[in-house]
């Protein structure tokens, strides 16, 4: 998902879209708590490890 959102704000910078920023925002923010969650050790929705 840290991936996705990354790609979504890329593309959406180039094409001048700024819905698609936006979404990608929420997205990249959205992996990046998932990620940091795994890192800790936390179960994320019900797996121990999230990729």
């Amino acid at each position: 998902m840290l991936i996705l959102g990354i790609v979504l704000i890329v593309v959406g910078l180039l094409l001048g879209f700024p819905l698609l920023v936006t979404v990608g925002v929420i997205v990249a923010v959205i992996g990046a708590v998932l990620m940091l969650a795994g890192m800790a050790g936390h179960a994320v929705g019900g797996r121990r490890h999230y990729y």
